[in-house]
């Protein structure tokens, strides 16, 4: 796993696509994308949705916060050991999700989002096991 990305790669690569997922999922909530290519074409109301969505940014917003602050991006004190199980946690989160759009009816979110999803949970795992902070070294 080591030798596959560079713990910089993992870590720009998952404050990256996390954005941009960030930023499809307000567009959803917004209205510009319809929400039925998203959570595997199940929901049925629009209070699903938003319900939904709303999580959805939450988990995001935290999971590029733990990226940043293990990375050394955001100075903050957090034992490292806490956000390492973190991390552990978000490759989970994404390999599930991986099979979840997997089952999905909707052709374009598996088409798309499986391999963001699987990226997502190698960059973790990535993340997961190195020691010291990433992109702190680089400002140095």
């Amino acid at each position: 796993m080591k030798n596959l990305f560079s713990e910089r790669v993992a870590a720009i690569g998952l404050l990256a696509i996390q954005t941009l997922m960030i930023g499809f999922h307000l567009l959803i909530l917004t209205g510009v994308i319809p929400f039925n290519i998203v959570w595997g074409g199940r929901l049925k109301t629009h209070e699903q949705m938003v319900s939904f969505e709303l999580v959805s940014v939450s988990m995001n917003l935290l999971m590029v916060l733990v990226v940043a602050v293990y990375s050394g991006l955001l100075n903050l004190k957090v034992n490292r050991t806490f956000l390492r199980g973190l991390l552990w946690g978000m490759m989970a989160l994404f390999l599930l999700n991986t099979i979840g759009n997997l089952l999905s009816v909707n052709a374009l979110e598996k088409a798309i989002f499986t391999p963001a999803t699987l990226l997502l949970a190698l960059f973790s795992l990535r993340l997961a096991i190195s020691k010291e902070p990433i992109l702190a070294k680089s400002k140095a």
